[in-house]
């Protein structure tokens, strides 16, 4: 099995390029300066599709998968997405919790040995990102909010947390603290943030 280079990682970034047809996310390591380092992950996602399944891959030519994530159901609000290695078998799964995100967007993640609720960390942040989105014709211009998110187990502990850099281009840093949830589904749960956040 081919490594990503995500196991016992405790801290990476995801960058996303905007094309015409998908969206495509590279997850970086981090150097100690905050650059992005060696690539470790490469996914990308068709814009528009109904079908929602994304592949990372260990390589730019997309030649070799190493894990992916694929909704149970399609066109389900609260759908949930497991998180399979390049072998297929599952690895841990995350879902919308659709009701409490009308407000302030809330997930479920699960992996092995931890099961954590991922919520936007400023409610006032959620507010505004909703009423930006209100605006007509924003579709096309970036957010103005940077939202960021962390995952907290049943004792409050953050294993998880997601944040986006002020950059042109999204760009999130994600920490793992002692590496508690595997890197691959980390990686997965954080690219979903930003593909099926508005969803």
């Amino acid at each position: 099995m081919r490594e990503t280079g995500l196991s016992g990682i405790e801290r990476f970034l995801i960058l996303q390029r905007v094309t015409l047809m998908v969206n495509r996310y590279e997850v970086r390591a981090a150097g100690s300066d905050g650059t992005p380092g060696a690539l470790l992950a490469l996914a990308e996602q068709k814009r528009l599709a109904f079908k929602e399944e994304v592949t990372f891959f260990a390589d730019e030519a997309r030649r070799v998968p190493v894990f992916s994530f694929k909704a149970r159901s399609r066109m389900d609000l609260g759908a949930t997405y497991d998180v399979r290695d390049a072998a297929g078998t599952p690895i841990g799964l995350f879902r919308k919790d659709f009701g409490k995100s009308l407000l302030r967007s809330t997930w479920h993640l699960e992996a092995a040995g931890v099961a954590a609720t991922g919520t936007e960390r400023s409610a006032a942040v959620a507010i505004g990102r909703r009423a930006w989105e209100l605006l007509p014709v924003v579709e096309s211009l970036p957010s103005p909010f940077r939202f960021h998110f962390d995952f907290r187990d049943a004792a409050g502990d953050v294993v998880l947390s997601s944040q986006r850099m002020r950059s042109l281009r999204d760009r999130y840093e994600v920490t793992v603290p002692g590496a508690r949830v595997d890197g691959r589904v980390a990686a997965a749960m954080c690219v979903a943030l930003d593909a099926l956040q508005s969803r």
